[in-house]
């Protein structure tokens, strides 16, 4: 936004506070009237003499040509960065064969869209895959050999382990350890007294009802004493019992409380019905323990009533030549595994092998090259390239100066002939590359290829808002200097008076009349002790002469450490100046009088233009054209930006 030049205002003399009565002035006599004239000459004179010392003390010339003012004003400023980049798609792939051979398949040509999986060549692979038949037939076979030797050793030791078939008590010991005994050999008898059995008649009436697992009750003979029971059996057809009725057989099964043999009989009754008849008990089991293999019996750990469980190994049986049949078992055993390794690492580097003879799609994507045809004769090396080209990417070169304006995540206009896109930044570079003494950050813009028409290896231009600031203090590019502040004393304070610069009329009435020449200048202290004693000595500076060196172009950006004056720091009050190594912002502000924010006296190689004060200031956004002032200059202010002189034009 253009901002409307401000006008200088005409300074009012303040009015008389209360109280106050203003001078009673007498008329001068003509005498000391032309006394005051001579003076003002001569001080007039001595300010030529002075300045034009100080110009020729630097060894330069005062310039005549009159200047090119701006006067400070508002705008709105937008810094943008643009340029050309490379599309690339954002993923791309060679599948290159590994392998020579002929191609048996190849389905897909350039242009063509592929899916992630679908078959992209396949190589004549006859040689491989027979072999691979052959190592499955091997290692199956290696597999089976190994099966068969363990089953062999596991039975032979499991027979020559003498088992009881049934939990009992050792009734009988037929051999002794150290016995020889062949397959069938009785080695002991087993009876299990914990359990006896009674099996009585009940009337088929009563046994119809009756089922297995159904609770009993068993008194003895003799004794009166009844044990619990469960039904364990119950005949499936009826006979002819006492008395000619029809009666069916039921078995009880009850635990023997110790007492029980099978010469002590019982009576029994089941949900209440009580048998026809009584019976004798019987053991619930009995078995014989017999030898499974021929040899000795070499260990025998029980004695004849020993109680043993069922699986318990009671004995072994050896053989003379057991040492070497274990290690013949060991050996043959060991070449059986390595049978199995060796067919099985064959099988699996077969296996991939022939995974080089067919090749699949990693992405979705498009072919964008292919050198296979079907019935082609290849080599290793040959191959397709596909890629995902929905989304392509660019790399952009930022200049260092604009770096710090582009972060991940901005969106990016992007034009290719013609058609608009929209990108994103995915990301900034930390490493910046340089060329022709010219720095700049890489980045990568993701775009979004919406209608296909982006193609790999072209070029796209692209630009990006860096930064925006709304109605902001500006000046051009030529009116900002960048110098050093080693040699100076910087003012107390950075911020501008409005009011400076907007009269530049020195020798004007106002001038004249507000005291200059009525007593002002002489009475207020210039030649009073001021100018010629030591009060004021600051002077609106003047061009020493030479070349002016004013950077064409130059961006101004704000320096390091936050300052825009001084790097890295404040401005140092009134004592000390800068320091060897600082360096800060100027503008040339044209004012009569020496602004509050003034450097008083600037280094003598800065080039003053005459009716100038170099004015310290903090820079912000350039749009190369213009620079933002955020501090240091009032809107309305005229600085200086050349000379008119065509031969001698500094911008």
């Amino acid at each position: 936004m253009e901002a409307t030049q401000v006008k200088p205002e005409t300074t009012v003399a303040p009015p008389e506070g209360p109280g106050k009565k203003s001078p009673q002035l007498t008329p001068p006599k003509k005498k000391r009237k032309w006394v005051k004239r001579l003076v003002i000459l001569l001080v007039i004179a001595a300010l030529l003499v002075l300045a034009l010392s100080r110009c020729m003390s630097a060894g330069t010339q005062v310039l005549s040509s009159a200047y090119l003012p701006y006067t400070a004003a508002m705008h709105d400023m937008t810094v943008a960065v643009s340029g050309t980049g490379t599309i690339e798609p954002i993923q791309s792939y060679k599948v290159t064969t590994l392998v020579s051979g002929e191609i048996l398949e190849a389905p897909f040509e350039e242009g063509q869209t592929v899916h992630k999986g679908d078959v992209l060549f396949r190589i004549d692979a006859s040689d491989v895959e027979n072999n691979i038949e052959q190592l499955q037939l091997n290692v199956q076979s290696a597999q089976l050999a190994l099966n068969d030797l363990l089953k062999t050793q596991s039975d032979n030791q499991k027979d020559r382990n003498v088992k009881a078939d049934d939990a009992g008590v050792i009734t009988e010991l037929h051999v002794d350890r150290g016995d020889s005994v062949t397959v069938g050999t009785v080695i002991a008898d087993v009876l299990d007294r914990d359990h006896m059995k009674l099996k009585v008649p009940f009337h088929s009436a009563d046994a119809s009802g009756f089922y297995v697992g159904q609770a009993a009750t068993v008194t003895v003979n003799g004794t009166a004493e009844t044990v619990s029971g469960t039904v364990e059996s119950i005949a499936a057809t009826d006979e002819v019992g006492p008395g000619g009725t029809l009666v069916r057989q039921v078995t009880i099964l009850v635990n023997n409380p110790g007492v029980l043999s099978e010469t002590s009989q019982g009576t029994a009754s089941v949900g209440g019905a009580a048998c026809a008849s009584g019976s004798s008990f019987t053991y619930a089991s009995s078995s014989q323990i017999t030898a499974k293999a021929a040899g000795d019996l070499d260990v025998l750990n029980v004695k004849e009533g020993d109680r043993v469980s069922k699986g318990q190994v009671i004995g072994v049986i050896s053989e003379a030549d057991l040492e070497t049949q274990i290690e013949n078992a060991r050996i043959a055993l060991e070449n059986a595994q390595l049978s199995l390794k060796n067919a099985q690492e064959k099988l699996e580097e077969a296996t991939k092998e022939l995974e080089k003879y067919n090749a699949v799609a990693p992405i979705d994507g498009t072919v964008l090259q292919c050198s296979l045809t079907e019935g082609q004769e290849v080599s290793s090396g040959q191959g397709i390239t596909i890629a995902d080209t929905s989304q392509m990417i660019i790399e952009i070169q930022v200049d260092e100066r604009n770096a710090r304006y582009i972060k991940a995540g901005m969106m990016v206009d992007i034009n290719q002939y013609g058609t608009p896109y929209v990108g994103i930044v995915e990301s900034v570079s930390m490493t910046a590359s340089g060329e022709n003494g010219v720095a700049s950050i890489p980045a990568v813009v993701t775009v979004d290829n919406y209608d296909g028409s982006m193609i790999p290896g072209t070029y796209a231009e692209y630009s990006f808002v860096a930064s925006e600031s709304e109605d902001c203090l500006t000046v051009p590019v030529q009116a900002v200097k960048y110098v050093s502040f080693a040699n100076v004393q910087l003012p107390e304070t950075l911020d501008a008076d409005p009011s400076a610069g907007m009269d530049d009329g020195m020798m004007d009435d106002g001038m004249m009349d507000d005291g200059m020449m009525d007593g002002g200048m002489v009475d207020d202290g210039m030649m009073d002790g001021g100018m010629v004693d030591g009060g004021v000595e600051a002077l609106p500076q003047s061009y020493s002469g030479g070349a002016f060196a004013d950077p064409l172009g130059m961006i101004a950006v704000p320096m390091p450490g936050g300052g825009g004056v001084v790097g890295g720091g404040s401005m140092g009050g009134s004592s000390g100046g800068a320091s060897d190594d600082s360096t800060g912002v100027i503008v040339w502000v044209k004012s009569k009088e020496a602004p509050a924010n003034a450097i008083l006296e600037p280094d003598p190689t800065w080039d003053c233009p005459e009716g100038f004060w170099a004015v310290p200031v903090e820079v912000g956004l350039s749009d190369n054209s213009k620079v933002e002032i955020t501090r240091g200059l009032a809107e309305g202010q005229e600085v200086f930006i050349g000379y008119q002189n065509p031969d001698e034009m500094y911008y």
